[in-house]
């Protein structure tokens, strides 16, 4: 292991809220050692945002990485030239001009049908009645899985994530991930010969265009459906959440003051909903005047470089005119998520305003407890509007 300084945490009080811990660290000890995780943590935003660039030495290839067992060999899991072919290999399907022309039209379909749904009940869970569904159909049509059901497809992303960030070794969840990813590489299959019959510009569909194998194909479309689902689900119901705690930050938007981008901006520096990605020693060395081994395990923290202090005044305060632009919670190097033009189009450009506009009302109606530090997002946000 690394001569990082040694600390300890509380698992079960780090998953129900890991802000003050990670604020304790990067005053005390940025960079550390956590025995509880098995690794050693970055937590100031500079030393990630430098840090992650350095392949050489902190790789994203972990052959026995708990992501790599669950979901297989992706483009997260490789450096690279490796990572970079099947990246352009993908990019058909996320490009900018994808999301304009092919994305955004179903997404604004997908979001009014659910809306109308809801609309006359008068009240929901925005997590489980808007959110995830909206999400889950939205990564149907990204990925080609059209023939996955939508509860389906959050249940096996939250089933893979669960398994990916299993540092306990629950065998459980391993077990109930693992059944997840059988899930999935079934679907693709059955959808394969249909989209080679009619090839359109679904995640499934270039990859195979591409000449990617199945377990290439079925990689990548896990390890998609895990950050797709979970993200904008998370994010959604967060930020609404967030907007709907701050009545002055959602005057600002109403008033032209401020746009649903930067809330949602606002939200993912404040909550990142992917809060850490993993790498493996590649090679001994140093980092940040610490000394590492040669595979062993490391986390960027990105929620906690969302909440650097030496970037962000007052930072675990929610406020939509602030500069966001030193946030990295979709990443810095590389890795940087390739569907982050999807995402924010699907939640910026439709579902939060959308909802908003058509549900008048719009108020909290209890309580919204969140939970997680490897993925975080509330478990639910109860609320009522005028029907």
């Amino acid at each position: 292991m690394s001569d990082a300084p040694v600390f300890s945490i509380d698992p079960a009080g780090f998953h129900a809220d890991p802000y003050p811990t990670l604020a304790q660290m990067r005053a005390q000890a940025p960079v550390c050692y956590v025995p509880e995780l098995g690794a050693t943590l970055f937590t100031r935003r500079d030393d990630v945002f430098v840090q992650e660039k350095r392949i050489e030495m902190f790789s994203s290839h972990q052959p026995a990485g708990l992501l790599t067992k669950v979901m297989g060999e992706n483009l997260m899991r490789k450096d690279g030239d490796a990572h970079m072919a099947e990246r352009r290999a993908l990019f058909p399907a996320l490009s900018p001009r994808t999301v304009r022309d092919v994305l955004a039209p179903q997404f604004r379909t997908i979001v009014q049908g659910h809306i109308d749904r809801l609309k006359p009940m008068g009240s929901c869970d925005l997590v489980s009645d808007f959110a995830m569904p909206v999400s889950a159909d939205a990564l149907r049509v990204m990925t080609g899985l059209t023939n996955m059901e939508a509860a389906d497809m959050d249940a096996a992303s939250q089933a893979m994530l669960d398994a990916a960030a299993n540092y306990q070794n629950d065998p459980q969840i391993d077990a109930k991930g693992h059944a997840a990813a059988a899930q999935v590489l079934a679907l693709i299959k059955d959808r394969l010969p249909e989209l080679r019959a009619a090839p359109d510009r679904s995640i499934i569909s270039v990859l195979d265009q591409a000449g990617l194998s199945l377990d290439a194909i079925a990689g990548n479309v896990r390890v998609i459906i895990g950050g797709g689902q979970n993200e904008p689900r998370d994010a959604i119901a967060g930020t609404a959440w967030a907007l709907l705690t701050h009545p002055d930050q959602r005057e600002m938007i109403d008033t032209g003051q401020a746009t649903w981008t930067a809330a949602f901006n606002e939200y993912t520096r404040v909550v990142a909903p992917i809060g850490m990605s993993p790498r493996r020693v590649a090679q001994n060395g140093t980092a940040c005047n610490v000394t590492f081994q040669q595979d062993e395990l490391i986390f960027f923290m990105f929620g906690s470089a969302c909440r650097d202090e030496s970037h962000f005044t007052d930072p675990d305060r929610f406020d939509i005119t602030r500069d966001t632009g030193p946030a990295i919670p979709f990443g810095a190097g590389p890795h940087f998520c390739a569907g982050a033009a999807a995402s924010r189009s699907l939640i910026a450009d439709h579902a939060l305003p959308m909802l908003f506009d058509q549900m008048p009302g719009l108020t909290r109606a209890g309580d919204a407890p969140f939970q997680g530090w490897a993925f975080r997002g509330p478990t639910q946000v109860p609320v009522t509007w005028a029907p």
